[in-house]
């Protein structure tokens, strides 16, 4: 039983955790498209098209941890300092994702239709400036760095003894 929950906790991974990181790194440098040029339909639903892979592999994602700790709890593991570390990161890197990215993808892509793109918000400081493309890249990092992290808590475990 631990092998399948463990490779159902991988693949999962793969595949909700995955896209999640690729498109939100693409969202960033899709907005500027959008912000170069405001005529562009391709851009914008591409940027659209990204926010929407980042909603719903979130939602997909919670399946991660969910088969994490099944696992965890088959081999026995529940209590050892590097599974901890990792349990707290994906807390953090759900939070940071939830807080921060989706929100500011969901305020640059509001500035960024049709009726929210004007000359006058091209150079305020709201959401659809080339600043908060920045910063949104900026948490996007975060998030990633926060996921390779696991991975790699994941892949070494500290202490294990497959001698790997």
């Amino acid at each position: 039983m631990t092998k399948f929950l463990l490779a159902v906790h991988v693949i999962a991974a793969i595949i909700a955790i995955g896209p999640v990181t690729v498109a939100a790194s693409m969202f960033p440098p899709s907005a500027r498209k959008v912000l170069d040029a405001p005529d562009g339909a391709d851009a914008l639903a591409t940027t659209r098209l990204l926010h929407r892979i980042c909603r719903v592999y979130a939602v997909v994602g919670v399946v991660v941890p969910v088969f994490g700790f099944a696992t965890a709890s088959s081999m026995g593991v529940l209590g050892d300092a590097w599974l901890i570390v990792s349990i707290a990161l994906t807390a953090l890197a759900a939070v940071v994702l939830a807080a921060l990215v989706l929100p500011r993808q969901s305020a640059i892509l509001e500035d960024l239709t049709p009726e929210g793109l004007t000359p006058e918000s091209l150079t305020s400081e709201g959401a659809g400036d080339r600043a908060a493309t920045v910063r949104l890249a900026m948490f996007t990092g975060i998030f990633n760095l926060l996921w390779a992290t696991v991975t790699v808590l994941m892949i070494i475990r500290p202490g294990s003894t497959t001698g790997a």
